[in-house]
């Protein structure tokens, strides 16, 4: 089952005290039909209340009204978002290799430089998602939740176990890309260098900026024409690995021996989730419980960012490890590991879908993603990320990992940073991998970059 929310119709709701059943034979009454309507949801939201939305955002962008509050914001964001996701979630074909977050993760940014999204929406959404950083606080709350929510054992065990394919996923990617980037003729240095190390640097903010401006320092020109050649390939690398990813939820699907459905380890009795104290059921959880939960995120997530102000470490990482070491300690009460995943589930629910929209629309350019399904560059990337995935697959069910889940974890390496991650484990709706893949992202993505200076200043570029 996706983590991420779906069209449903939600059980029905006990009629109040007093009120009488419609009769069997006569028509539906209007209060009927508005329940039915009511208990039917685009992803999260009702229909009549998407619709009543919708209309309120068109209101506030013909008179000129739309604005930066937040209320406005979450409702360009739903509008948008939920709207998208159904409609990849229903088409054919599409919808069985992850077409929600495929239309969410691709359709915001030609939408927004087409001019359907008006540029006042843009704005708004733009302005708010980079002010307040709200997509690291997402990925704090996915990664808190995911880690203090999930199986001691389980934990060390994909930790442990992940690096093996994750390296020679790495090493065959690098192989692979190169020959086939050669024998395309973009040239031996620019292949390696400018399509795939960018490919597995991380992201934006700690891959390929970092990368460019010791690029920048290397040959003496510009960081920014050195970074206009390298996004190209980096948005086209996270957008063929969504479609994997898509690809291998379906090859779960119809290989149920291959999947651990959302669990890494393969070991017999591992499970994806602790379960302290609880008999039969789920354990009720309080709002106390969540609110405690939702600040000790926001208390690692805060340590993450002063670590990186300090000590220039990465920010996720630090909170990442600081979460497990918390985990492992035993310093977790079981109140706090239920609320934990009331968080984590919630975020998937109710922001997944808005974040990859807004990334999409604000930060990810339509011409310059266009630039990248050039014949050479294309082929050079979709070779390089499928030899990433495919090798991640075989190594995992060498070392005793489920393969679709490994190959998930190994393919994030190839993703934009946080909003490639969620991308990827959305398509394959299996966002609970996330702390296994910000291992892949952020740790990984900083050795290729390391690495990848060090050759260039050794050969040149």
């Amino acid at each position: 089952m996706s983590d991420t929310a779906s069209s449903t119709r939600s059980p029905a709701r006990p009629e109040p005290d007093g009120a009488s059943s419609p009769k069997k034979n006569g028509p539906p009454s209007a209060s009927g039909a508005w329940q039915r309507a009511m208990d039917f949801d685009i992803g999260i939201v009702p229909l009549p209340v998407l619709v009543i939305l919708t209309a309120l955002v068109t209101a506030l962008t013909l008179t000129g009204n739309l604005s930066g509050e937040l209320a406005v914001v979450i409702g360009i964001m739903t509008v948008f978002a939920f709207t998208l996701a159904e409609i990849g979630k229903r088409l054919p074909v599409v919808r069985s290799i992850g077409g929600a977050a495929l239309f969410v993760t691709i359709l915001p940014s030609y939408l927004a430089y087409a001019g359907v999204i008006p540029a006042a929406a843009v704005d708004s959404i733009g302005g708010f998602f980079t002010d307040t950083k709200v997509l690291s606080l997402f990925i704090a709350f996915v990664i808190v939740g995911s880690i203090l929510s999930m199986d001691r054992t389980l934990l060390i065990r994909g930790f442990v176990k992940i690096f093996a394919p994750l390296a020679a996923g790495s090493i065959a990617a690098l192989v692979v890309g190169t020959a086939v980037g050669t024998a395309t003729g973009l040239g031996l240095k620019h292949t390696v260098f400018f399509i795939v190390i960018p490919i597995m640097a991380g992201g934006m903010g700690e891959g390929a900026i970092p990368l460019t401006i010791g690029y920048a320092g290397i040959v003496g020109a510009s960081q920014g024409e050195l970074l206009a050649q390298v996004l190209p390939a980096v948005f086209v690398g996270n957008l063929t690995a969504v479609l994997l990813a898509g690809l291998l939820a379906h090859l779960g699907r119809r290989r149920p021996e291959l999947t651990g459905n959302g669990r890494l380890d393969a070991a017999p009795g591992a499970d994806l989730l602790d379960h302290p104290g609880t008999a039969t059921g789920s354990p009720q959880v309080t709002a106390a419980q969540v609110a405690a939960a939702g600040i000790t995120a926001v208390t690692l997530y805060l340590a993450g960012v002063l670590a990186y102000d300090l000590l220039g470490f990465p920010a996720p990482v630090v909170m990442l490890l600081l979460a497990v070491l918390l985990k492992l300690a035993h310093g977790i009460t079981p109140r706090l590991q239920h609320g934990a995943r009331f968080v984590c589930d919630f975020c998937l629910a109710a922001m997944a879908f808005p974040m990859l929209f807004t990334f999409s629309a604000t930060q990810t350019p339509w011409q310059t993603l266009v630039e990248g399904f050039a014949p050479g560059p294309l082929v050079t990337v979709v070779a390089t990320v499928c030899a990433l995935v495919v090798t991640g697959f075989a190594v995992s069910r060498l070392v005793g990992l489920h393969p679709v889940e490994g190959a998930l974890v190994v393919s994030t390496h190839s993703g934009m940073g946080g909003a490639g991650d969620i991308a990827i484990l959305t398509a394959a709706g299996r966002m609970r991998l996330m702390p296994f893949a910000q291992i892949a992202t952020r740790i990984g993505g900083g050795i290729t970059v390391t690495l990848a200076l060090i050759a260039a200043h050794t050969v040149g570029l």
